[in-house]
């Protein structure tokens, strides 16, 4: 952020070595002073509290007081409200909102028209830029970039829009980026856990409750419902949906849509391996759900039926319960579906005598003897 006529400054004590001028001296004595110098460093602008009870930064107020606003100096000290924690190396534009109680490390960059609500924690060298809506209570880690343009050939001026919602934790290096149309929006809801290195590309939608393990790639206009688990290096093609309570496997490679409860096998495949019994007792399905959904799975995988046959049964028989969940996800499919992994039918055991096999023991025995 440059400086102007209307920002405060403060003078900052930093410690640094002796210029290369004196390196002479300092080779001869062995060792490297430290010697303090006095330089001018930014710092943010004055916080005032809106009537929302915003913090916001503007010029330092004059003696005659604007319209709604207060000296957040005097009227935080009065209502005991927190202010946020901003470190005196981060920048953070006059135009950015902030909630109460948020905390900016050091290095972080905070662009104009970002909004971060109330007890946000940005670690150092985090990027949020702008058209970003943060809610309540998420962690964001060293190195994330939040809100950045889409990456696509065509560059939309000034791109779309990226909503967080609350109590998420996103971790070092993460990426998310905005919608690519102007009006279009990328989301994330409540309670995600995204590790080292994952990246949300433009126009996805992330519900709540999922996890992204390191380095996962979404690409652009991906669906993932609530609770989906994505291993790690696991890459989704774009345009494709994840459903509920899923579990995909590491390095998995996804390029068609997979339907609620299942899960994929990792290391390079995108076959069903079966439900997710594990995640469907964890979180809380009954046993009588548990054995619905396996019939369902039945008709879908095993009984070889046509397409319109499946979805068929599914709408007949499966409309209520967690089964119902099945035909909602496929009736809206474009992408087709993934296949369940098979073994070969032409899969034989070669049946030995064992008569026969300790003849030829013998004889061989005989042949080392000799």
């Amino acid at each position: 952020m440059g400086l102007s006529d209307r920002s405060r400054q403060q003078a900052s004590t930093i410690y640094a070595p002796k210029r290369t001028v004196q390196q002479t001296e300092l080779d001869k004595a062995g060792k490297i002073d430290i010697i303090p110098i006095r330089v001018k460093v930014p710092t943010a602008q004055w916080p005032i509290l809106t009537k929302a009870g915003r913090v916001k930064f503007a010029s330092p107020p004059s003696r005659r007081k604007h319209e709604g606003e207060l000296d957040a100096s005097a009227a935080l000290a009065k209502e005991r409200i927190p202010v946020a924690q901003i470190h005196a190396t981060a920048l953070v534009d006059s135009r950015a909102e902030l909630g109460r109680d948020v905390v900016v490390g050091p290095w972080c960059i905070v662009e104009a028209g970002a909004v971060i609500g109330d007890g946000c924690r940005l670690e150092a060298r985090a990027v949020v830029k702008s058209r970003t809506t943060l809610g309540t209570n998420n962690e964001i880690g060293e190195g994330a970039v939040i809100g950045g343009i889409a990456q696509h050939v065509h560059v939309n001026d000034p791109g779309g829009t990226l909503t967080i919602g609350s109590h998420n934790r996103i971790r070092e290096n993460v990426t998310i980026h905005r919608g690519w149309n102007n009006d279009a929006a990328t989301t994330v809801g409540d309670h995600n856990m995204l590790m080292v290195g994952s990246h949300v590309a433009h126009d996805c939608r992330v519900g709540s409750n999922c996890i992204l393990v390191n380095h996962v790639l979404l690409g652009g206009h991906v669906h993932v419902e609530d609770r989906a688990y994505l291993g790690g290096g696991s890459a989704v093609h774009q345009f494709c949906r994840i459903g509920r309570l899923a579990m995909i496997g590491g390095i998995a490679k996804i390029t068609q849509d997979v339907p609620p409860f299942v899960m994929i096998e990792g290391g390079g495949g995108s076959d069903v391996t079966g439900l997710n019994k594990v995640g469907l007792r964890r979180n809380g399905y009954t046993p009588e759900q548990i054995v619905q959904l396996k019939a369902a799975y039945r008709v879908i995988y095993r009984d070889g039926r046509r397409w319109s046959e499946v979805l068929e049964i599914l709408k007949a028989q499966f409309h209520t319960g967690p089964a119902a969940a099945f035909h909602e996800f496929f009736k809206d499919g474009k992408r087709g579906f993934v296949k369940e992994r098979r073994f070969s039918g032409r899969a034989t055991l070669k049946i030995l005598d064992a008569t026969r096999d300790d003849a030829d023991t013998s004889e061989q025995r005989r042949r080392e003897a000799a």
